[in-house]
């Protein structure tokens, strides 16, 4: 802001280049007995320094001194006289008829001195409480660096300030200017104005609030003034019609400078005088507080202030002890705006302050999440979103090693199933758990692992499932039976698409002379073939889906070698559940006829291997009852077939210039 030269005020303005105003003002004195010839008469003290002046200029233009010079010679001012001994000073200098020294830091000063001791129109035309309006009208509320100057020196002179509305000026002025320097048309920026649009995809961070904040100096010479201060500027602001996106961003610079930063380790008055840490936490305290009772509410939040920040607060309320209904507003709007959250952004207890399972923070998230599930809320991605991140927020929860099972599984709990679409955050933050907690019993590791859906899993989580060793069996198995269907609906699904598509026929019918294993003939006898609904579907739809989408043409030959690896495969899987099957007989078969049978030595090797591998027993599943180690073999021979497709589906087969492929054929 350009800072506007005094006007017709007949006042000097350097404060910095006037001399010593106490040697100044004895000159004064001096002077005027000599010309007069009256000597000094009058002492008043101010605190603890006197002043020896003549009665007739202090009466002449002072009403106070007037009213009080009739009877004594001596005047004690209160200690309440606005700007103390210096004010006085300056105060009588004017009177005794010099320039008068003023400037934006001591106007407001004068200004109050001057009402206290009467010196209004009535006594002298052009005395100082005129003057000093002028001055304050016509050169400082037209300044933004002067009003700001003057408005922080108002904080000592309340309430002679406030009853002279210098600080009601000082805040209209600086309110109009901010709205000016937005909404002026004429005003070309470099930068664009502030808002916290961009911030709300981001997790809270004070470091990145602190470089934003510096694209403006105008929004950070607001943030400086003191909270009763810039609480009005606020009000003054939004009545003014500033929009709400360019208001809420202040509010939120100011609470993170002052409340929200971890590197504000002194709060300083208005005169720079540092208080202590009990002090600075309970004037935090009450700035948030304030803070909290200006935020805008409902719709108007949500579409200017990101979640993180209403975390942040939430954290310090819970830090100050803050009233129980502001932190309820701060959780409420939480609750509206979770689903925009970010997993950094939710509560942690700090480190080695207290036990994570006991923790307010704990149970302030707790309450939050509850809030959000008991709202009923129809939008599926929403609650997904709300999913994945308590159960990401779960995986730190679980490294703490007082958290029980029967509380985590609570925890577990907060969050509805139906909310759940990836299971893959709660495999994470279950394994976390198992790993703080090696100890437990298997029982309690089914009972936890119990939330746990691998059908909701991805292929990759599925194999890492199975491969790790903390997990408990029936999950391993479950594993394992999804890995299987997935694998045979593959198979199903690409094997029928190569026969249609090598059989050539558009009209949905196959040749068995053409295609053996059509879906007329062989399919129907297949142990992987649910009935005739594939054979239902177009050939075009399959070549659009198999062969469009990898951009690339078989031979004809190709395709039958392909057709045959297929084929292979699903006998190695048959061949598989076969031996699964006869493991089950093996188990459930009585001991004598056990007994009986003649053992060879790597099965009595193997069978000893299982049961100190598995001491508690055998696991049931849907698809078999077996031991640890025939399941540990097993699961490895499917995952060799795993990487055997994975190769299988890497390769691009290559065909030979001048080979006709199989669509030409097929026209």
């Amino acid at each position: 802001m350009e800072v506007v030269s005094p006007k017709d005020c007949s006042l000097a303005s350097s404060p910095y280049s006037s001399p010593n105003i106490g040697a100044l003002l004895k000159i004064k004195v001096i002077t005027w007995s000599q010309h007069t010839g009256f000597p000094v008469s009058v002492h008043v003290r101010v605190k603890d320094k006197m002043f020896n002046l003549h009665k007739f200029p202090l009466t002449s233009k002072s009403g106070y001194f007037n009213k009080r010079l009739n009877d004594t010679s001596e005047i004690e001012l209160p200690e309440t006289f606005p700007g103390g001994p210096e004010t006085f000073e300056m105060i009588a200098l004017f009177i005794y008829g010099s320039s008068t020294l003023i400037d934006p830091f001591n106007v407001a000063a004068l200004r109050c001195a001057a009402e206290f001791l009467e010196m209004t129109e009535d006594y002298c035309s052009g005395n100082l409480c005129e003057r000093f309006d002028l001055y304050l009208n016509q050169v400082v509320l037209q300044s933004w660096d002067d009003t700001l100057i003057a408005l922080q020196r108002c904080q000592m002179l309340i309430p002679w300030s406030e009853d002279l509305l210098i600080v009601s000026r000082c805040i209209e002025s600086l309110a109009f200017m901010a709205c000016m320097e937005i909404l002026d048309p004429e005003r070309r920026r470099d930068t664009p104005v502030v808002t916290l649009e961009e911030l709300a995809s981001q997790a809270w961070s004070c470091e990145i609030m602190k470089d934003v904040v510096s694209q403006d100096l105008w929004m950070k010479d607001l943030i400086a003034l003191p909270f009763e201060f810039f609480k009005r500027v606020i009000g003054s602001l939004r009545r003014q019609g500033m929009k709400e996106k360019y208001v809420s961003p202040i509010i939120v610079f100011y609470a993170n400078k002052w409340v929200l930063s971890k590197k504000t380790f002194h709060f300083r008055e208005s005169s720079w005088e540092k208080i202590e840490e009990d002090d600075m936490n309970g004037k935090a305290s009450v700035i948030l507080q304030g803070v909290i009772d200006l935020l805008p509410r409902g719709d108007k939040a949500r579409k200017v202030l990101p979640v993180g920040f209403y975390f942040a607060l939430l954290s310090r309320s819970l830090e100050f002890g803050l009233r129980t209904n502001s932190k309820a507003k701060l959780q409420d709007q939480i609750t509206s705006l979770l689903h925009f959250a970010q997993v950094e952004d939710f509560l942690l207890p700090e480190s080695g302050t207290v036990s994570m399972s006991s923790s307010m923070e704990l149970a302030t998230m707790e309450s939050i999440i509850s809030a959000y599930v008991a709202l009923n809320h129809t939008q599926e991605a929403s609650n997904y979103r709300v999913a994945e991140l308590w159960d990401a927020y779960l995986s730190n929860a679980a490294a703490d090693p007082d958290m029980g099972p029967k509380r985590f599984m609570e925890l577990i709990e907060r969050v509805p199933s139906s909310y759940r679409q990836n299971h893959y955050p709660l495999y994470r933050a279950i394994n976390n758990f198992l790993k703080t907690h090696p100890v437990i019993s298997q029982d309690d590791k089914g009972e936890v692992c119990k939330y746990l859906d691998c059908q909701r899993l991805s292929q990759e989580a599925c194999i890492e499932a199975v491969q790790n060793e903390l997990m408990p069996l029936r999950l391993i198995v479950q594993a394992l039976f999804v890995q299987q269907l997935n694998t045979h609906k593959a198979f199903k699904e690409c094997s029928d698409s190569f026969r249609y598509a090598h059989c050539g026929d558009l009209s949905g019918s196959l040749s068995s002379s053409r295609c053996p294993y059509s879906a007329s003939q062989n399919l129907g006898e297949s142990p992987y073939t649910d009935g005739p609904e594939l054979g239902s579907r177009p050939l075009s739809f399959l070549l659009q889906k198999d062969i469009g989408m990898q951009n690339f043409k078989f031979s004809t030959t190709e395709y039958e070698s392909t057709s045959f690896r297929i084929q292979n495969l699903e006998q190695e899987i048959m061949s598989l559940k076969r031996s699964l099957q006869l493991e089950n007989i093996v188990t459930k078969a009585e001991p004598k006829l056990i007994k009986t049978q003649k053992m060879e030595p790597c099965d009595i090797e193997t069978k000893s291997l299982s049961k100190r591998r598995n001491p508690i027993g055998q696991a049931t599943s849907c698809i078999s009852s077996v031991n640890f180690a025939s399941q540990r073999k097993y699961a490895s021979r499917l995952l060799k077939i795993f990487r055997r497709i994975a190769l299988f589906g890497s390769r691009k087969p290559k065909r030979k210039p001048g080979t006709p492929s199989i669509l030409s054929k097929s026209m």
